[in-house]
C-alpha cells in the first residue's frame, strides 16, 4: 500500500485551523493513491498543550475535530494524536494518544505508555501513561502503533535507559512486524542524526520497517524540525521529509521504496533555519505582523536582523539605531549599512538627552558616590524604554538580541537589552553566532564586514570592550557547554580543557548568580540540547558552592 506521512505545522489550540490542514493532506495524499497517511503526536491540538488539558472543553474538542476530521476523510485511513480522556479512577484525567480513523469513525486507539519528564518534557504532569499497548491488523501487517517517547527505550541503543519497559520491544514479541510512531520530537543540534540512529538501531534489531512522521514548526521557545523517516528491515532510510517546512511524503509499504526529500545539512545551515522557522511561527502563532529590533552595529543585532527579515520579510521589520555618548560613528555606520542591505527600515532615536535627563534626576540621590555599571545601565534602559514605546505605538513586536553567552553569565541588562517579547539567538553561543553570521552572508551579504571583524563591546563606557570582563569567548563558550549542558565540575573544567580553574570557576559563579535575571527573560528559541528556560530548573534563592 502507498502510505503518506503528513508533516505537518499545527497551532496549539486552533482546532479548526489543524483539523483543516489534516483534512487537506489527507485529501492530497488520497488523490495520489494512498491508502493511509500519518500525522505527527498531538497534531490535532498541537504540541505541547501543557495544561490546557486541564480543561474540560479542550479535552473534549479533542473528540469532537477528530470526528470531523473522520468523517471528512472517507476513502482513506488516517493516522492523527489527539488527547483523550483516561479510564483510570486516581491520577490524571487524560492520556495523549493515536487513533486511527477509518470509515468516518475511530476505528482503534493507542495511548502512549513512556512520558518523558526530562529536560523540557513534563508529561507526567498532564498525562496518565498507558497501562498496556494493542497491535491493529491493517494492509497484511501486525502495526505497533507508537508515539514519540516510546521509541526512546532501546536496550541495545542507550546505555542507560530511563524505563524500565520498551513498549516497542512487546508490540514486536507480541506479533507485530511494521513499526508506526507518530511523533513531537523537538530539534536540537545533532538530534536529527541521534533520531535516525535510534530508529535505525530498532529496525535492524528487530528485522521491521519503521516510520515515524514528526511535527514541523515553532511553539513557544519549542522548534520541532520534520525530518520524517521510513526505513527497511535494514534500518537504511527509503523516504525522508524535508526539515523545517511542512511535507507529505510518500512510501510503498511492500516495497519498501519512497521519496528522499532534500534536508538541510551542516550545523550552521541547520541553526539559521531552525531560527528563521522559530521567529516566524512565534509571531504569526501570537498575532505579531511587525518586528522591531535594536541596532547596535555589532554581530548579534545584526544577525537577529537578517533573521526577522528573513522569517517575515524586510518590509515587515523596523532596525532602531540609539546612539549614546559612548557610541562609536562606526557602529552608527554599521547598523545603517545592515538595514540598507536588508531593505528594512531603519530610525535613529539618538538616547544623549534622556542619559542626561536620568543622571540630573539621579545626581541628588548619588552625590558622593563614584560612577560604576549603574550609569552604564541607564544608557541600556533608556534603548529599552525607547524599543517599548515604539512596541506599544506599533503594536510590533520587540526582538532581543542577546545570545547564550552574555545570558549564561548575567552580562545584560534586566529592563534594558534585556527587553522584548522573543530571545531569537539566546540559545546560541557567541562564537557560534559569528560563525551563523559567516553562513548567513555567504548566502547574500547583508552583514557589514566591520560588523564581523570588530571586537564585541556593548560601548557603555569609553574603550569598553566585552574581554574586559569576560574572558575570551573561545574559553567561556566552552566552560558553559561543559558546565550548562552535561552538568561538569569547575575541576573536570579545567583539566579536561587545560583552563586555569580560578578563571572557571568565576565563570560558573557568574552562571549561577544570574539565575535571577535568566528567569526574567524573554523566551528563546532552543536549538542546543540544554537551553536557559523551562527545560533547565534552578532556584534562585540558592548558594553556589564553588
Amino acid at each position: 500500500m502507498k502510505i503518506a506521512l503528513g508533516q505537518i505545522n499545527p497551532t496549539v489550540g486552533d482546532f479548526s485551523g489543524n483539523a483543516a490542514k489534516m483534512i487537506d493532506f489527507s485529501r492530497r495524499a488520497q488523490s495520489e493513491g494512498a491508502g493511509l497517511i500519518l500525522f505527527p503526536e498531538l497534531s490535532v491540538c498541537g504540541y505541547p498543550p501543557r495544561d490546557l488539558v486541564e480543561r474540560p472543553t479542550f479535552v473534549a474538542r479533542n473528540r469532537e475535530s477528530a470526528e470531523q476530521i473522520a468523517a471528512a476523510t472517507r476513502g482513506i485511513s488516517v493516522i492523527c494524536g489527539l488527547v483523550t480522556p483516561a479510564e483510570s479512577e486516581t491520577g490524571k484525567s487524560v492520556m495523549n494518544s493515536a487513533a486511527l480513523l477509518q470509515d468516518g469513525k475511530i476505528a482503534f486507539l493507542q495511548s502512549k505508555m513512556l512520558l518523558p519528564t526530562y529536560d523540557v518534557f513534563d508529561e507526567m504532569r498532564n498525562f496518565a501513561p498507558a497501562k498496556s499497548q494493542q497491535l491493529f491488523s491493517f494492509c497484511g501487517n501486525q502495526v505497533a502503533l507508537t508515539i514519540c517517547e516510546d521509541a526512546w527505550n532501546d536496550k541495545l541503543f542507550w546505555p542507560k535507559r530511563l524505563y524500565t519497559v520498551d513498549p516497542i520491544d512487546t508490540l514486536i514479541r507480541a506479533g507485530g512486524n511494521f513499526v508506526l510512531n507518530i511523533s513531537a520530537s523537538p530539534f536540537w543540534i545533532g538530534k536529527r542524526e541521534l533520531r535516525r540512529d535510534m530508529l535505525a538501531s530498532i529496525a535492524r534489531q528487530h528485522k521491521v520497517p519503521v516510520a515515524m512522521v514528526n511535527q514541523v514548526g515553532g511553539n513557544d521557545s519549542l522548534l520541532f524540525d520534520g525530518s520524517s523517516i521510513v526505513l527497511n528491515a535494514e534500518g537504511k532510510i527509503i523516504a525522508q521529509g524535508r526539515s523545517f517546512e511542512e511535507d507529505l511524503i510518500y512510501f510503498d509499504s511492500k516495497a519498501l521504496t519512497g521519496d528522499l526529500h532534500e534536508q538541510i545539512e551542516g550545523e550552521e545551515a541547520s541553526v539559521y533555519s531552525a531560527l528563521v522557522l522559530g521567529t516566524r511561527d512565534y509571531m504569526r502563532k501570537c498575532g505579531f505582523q511587525q518586528a522591531i529590533i535594536g541596532l547596535s552595529g555589532g554581530i548579534d543585532s545584526a544577525l537577529t536582523a537578517v533573521i526577522a527579515a528573513d522569517a517575515i520579510g524586510p518590509e515587515n521589520v523596523i532596525g532602531v539605531g540609539m546612539p549614546g555618548p559612548y557610541s562609536s560613528p562606526g557602529s552608527i555606520d554599521d547598523a545603517r549599512a545592515l538595514a540598507r542591505n536588508l531593505g528594512i527600515r531603519f530610525e535613529l532615536l539618538p538616547i544623549n538627552s534622556a542619559v542626561e535627563a536620568y543622571r540630573h534626576t539621579l545626581q541628588d540621590v548619588f552625590a558622593g558616590r563614584k560612577e560604576d555599571v549603574t550609569e552604564e545601565n541607564i544608557q541600556s534602559r533608556a534603548r529599552g524604554t525607547l524599543l517599548m514605546a515604539l512596541s506599544n505605538k506599533f503594536g510590533a513586536i520587540v526582538l532581543s538580541t542577546g545570545n547564550k553567552s552574555e545570558l549564561g553569565v548575567g552580562y545584560c541588562t534586566l529592563y534594558g537589552d534585556m527587553v522584548g517579547g522573543l530571545a531569537v539567538i539566546s540559545d546560541v553561543p557567541k562564537t557560534l553566532v559569528y560563525r551563523v553570521s559567516h553562513y548567513a552572508n555567504s548566502r547574500r551579504p547583508v552583514i557589514p564586514q566591520a560588523t564581523l571583524e570588530k571586537p564585541p563591546s556593548a560601548e557603555l563606557r569609553p574603550g569598553q570592550k566585552d574581554s574586559d570582563s569576560l574572558p575570551p569567548y573561545e574559553i567561556l563558550d566552552v566552560v558553559l557547554e561543559d558546565y550548562v549542558e552535561d552538568a561538569h565540575s569547575a575541576e573536570r573544567i579545567a583539566e579536561d580543557h587545560g583552563f586555569d580553574i580560578e578563571v572557571v570557576k568565576r565563570v560558573v559563579r557568574m552562571v549561577d548568580r544570574a539565575e535571577y535575571k535568566r528567569q526574567q527573560a524573554a523566551p528563546g528559541i532552543k536549538i542546543s540540547p540544554k537551553a536557559f528556560g523551562y527545560g533547565r530548573r534552578f532556584p534562585i534563592a540558592a548558594k553556589s558552592d564553588v
